[in-house]
């Protein structure tokens, strides 16, 4: 959470920068696809008008009046002796264009923030937390004993939990928004004077909760998420001058997607795959492949010979209502009508005998420090775009590599004004033995799949990242290594209770040992009973440590949900 010696941080800042972007006039406008003349500006409001929300001018007014507060009242673990503080913490999946209910066990990815227990180590911190449905005590009892250098029974006393009863497939922040009087409740639990909310994700949604309560929000304002668009990204990575895979950005309907495939491919012959990608998605939603060999008889040909620019489009055209979806329930139509709202982009499939998909997560913080929070290395499915979990750090073979670029993107986010939890995706190729190449591919602004892994680690040892080796160091100095998921799924594990999984696990010995700094870190522990599934995160002295530890959980579980 907080820097220490040797974190990356880049403090230079650049308030004009910021307050152009704060008016929609960024320095590096976003590129324009070739014979495709628009205004970046335009793109921007398009978005914004797509999106459903906004505040009046005075709720308005006062959101920026109140984030001028901010800094002074954020807090992280290193802040020791700055006084009272009080976080409210709404892990709200606000995520647009994301349907909740197409991830199994979704409502309890809510748990994925109890990480921020960790700020309960300050005597002086109070803290409210935010479920929509009631989180079982011994989530939370397991949680408050990761917490050291202070009892439980005064973190705890410190911690106000509340819960909105409801299971609705809709965000968080929204189900609060409805809810007068649990928004008076929490008002009436903290002291807005020095209080701030954070969230999973921001939305319009965030920053109302916000100004109702009268609090100032940690995270980036709504009016800046269209840089963590597919084509807000791509932009951004032009202007932070890094490598990124061919394509173009701010198309809007199926005859710009056509032009872009075909130049694209023009540009590129060897392309075999581009991807069509709607500005707006999560773990690989919205993304859908389309093949150019089943185009072969429209390929670009050597000094323009063979078919024409505009016959190659019409191919593409009709094939595009044939694109193959990451959701296997999107269809063309519905696919091409969110195209048409909020916009999307091209980009050449990037293809490799040995690629990996790494990330890394940036901390752009409200006195505006840049700082590398850590880097992983993305497990993907088969199809390439859905995320199943992580492994700690990312290769040593690039992670320095990737480090690098993302801190130039994150001085870009942070001249725009950004401020928040930035993770910022490649891919990765081997070019040849011991070489990489890598593509930027994508923003997240805000917390990913990656954070809580990394935050749990901490909130068990209290170790740190250092950037100049790319490693996790335990307070001894000692690197630590891990891998986890989300997704540790099986029939078998339906019906087993929290304390039934913490028990198996006390019994094998699978929990995390402070005093080894490795073992099993578990979450999602709420959604085992009913759908079978939780998280862990396994530590280990060495990679393969930490494998060995993920294969003998998954093991003991197997074998003791088999009785």
């Amino acid at each position: 959470m907080g820097a220490r010696p040797g974190a990356g941080r880049a403090n230079d800042k650049k308030p004009a920068a910021r307050a152009a972007a704060r008016r929609g006039e960024r320095k590096g406008k976003a590129r324009k696809g070739k014979g495709r003349p628009a205004s970046p500006i335009s793109h921007v409001e398009k978005y914004q008008r797509a999106r459903v929300g906004g505040l009046s001018p005075e709720l308005e007014l006062r959101f920026t009046d109140l984030q001028q507060t901010l800094a002074e009242r954020w807090l992280t673990v290193h802040d020791w002796g700055s006084g009272p503080r009080d976080i409210v913490v709404v892990p709200s999946l606000s995520l647009d264009g994301f349907q909740l209910d197409t991830i199994k066990g979704v409502i309890h990815y809510e748990e994925r923030m109890l990480f921020t227990l960790g700020l309960l180590r300050h005597p002086e911190a109070h803290m409210v937390f935010v479920s929509s449905l009631p989180i079982h005590p011994a989530v939370i009892d397991y949680h408050m004993a990761l917490v050291g250098g202070i009892p439980s029974a005064h973190a705890r006393a410190r911690l106000t939990m509340l819960s909105t009863y409801d299971s609705a497939p809709l965000p968080l922040t929204q189900k609060i928004l409805a809810r007068p009087r649990m928004m008076e409740r929490i008002r009436q639990v903290i002291h807005p004077a020095r209080a701030h909310l954070t969230a999973f994700a921001v939305s319009d949604a965030e920053r109302e909760l916000a100004v109702r309560l009268g609090i100032p929000l940690y995270g980036v304002d709504p009016k800046l998420l269209w840089l963590g668009t597919k084509s807000g990204s791509r932009s951004t990575f032009k202007d932070a001058g890094i490598s990124l895979a061919p394509g173009e950005e701010n198309l809007h309907s199926q005859s710009e997607v056509a032009e872009a495939v075909s130049r694209v491919w023009e540009e590129n012959p060897r392309t075999r795959r581009v991807m069509v990608k709607l500005n707006d998605g999560f773990s690989g939603e919205g993304n859908a492949t389309l093949s150019l060999q089943e185009l072969a008889h429209v390929k670009p040909k050597a000094r323009g010979a063979g078919p024409s620019h505009k016959e190659r489009a019409q191919a593409v055209s009709e094939a595009l209502e044939r694109l193959t979806f990451v959701s296997a329930n999107e269809t063309w139509p519905r696919f091409l009508s969110a195209l048409e709202r909020i916009g999307g982009v091209v980009e050449a499939y990037v293809e490799g005998r040995h690629k990996k998909s790494p990330s890394v997560q940036l901390r752009i913080d409200p006195k505006g420090d840049l700082e590398v929070m850590s880097t992983h290395d993305q497990q993907l499915a088969v199809d390439g775009q859905t995320y199943l979990g992580c492994i700690f750090p990312a290769s040593e073979a690039y992670r320095l590599g990737i480090q690098r670029d993302a801190l130039k993107v994150g001085a870009v986010l942070r001249d725009c004004g950004v401020v928040g939890r930035v993770a910022v995706d490649f891919v990765t190729v081997e070019t040849e033995p011991g070489r990489w190449k890598h593509y930027a591919i994508e923003i997240n602004l805000r917390m990913t799949g990656t954070t809580h892994p990394f935050m749990l680690l901490k909130l068990a040892n209290d170790g740190d990242y250092d950037q100049k080796s790319g490693l996790y160091l335990t307070p001894s100095g000692e690197p630590r290594y891990y891998v986890s998921t989300d997704n540790l799924t099986s029939p078998a594990y339906v019906g087993l209770l929290p304390p039934d999984l913490l028990d198996i696990a006390s019994k094998h010995k699978l929990h995390f040992e402070p005093g080894q700094a490795t073992g099993a870190i578990f979450h999602l522990l709420g959604a085992l009973s009913q759908f079978g599934k939780l998280g862990m995160t396994c530590v280990g002295r060495t990679p393969s440590e930490a494998e060995a530890w993920a294969e003998r959980v998954r093991a003991v579980l197997d074998a003791e949900t088999r009785r």
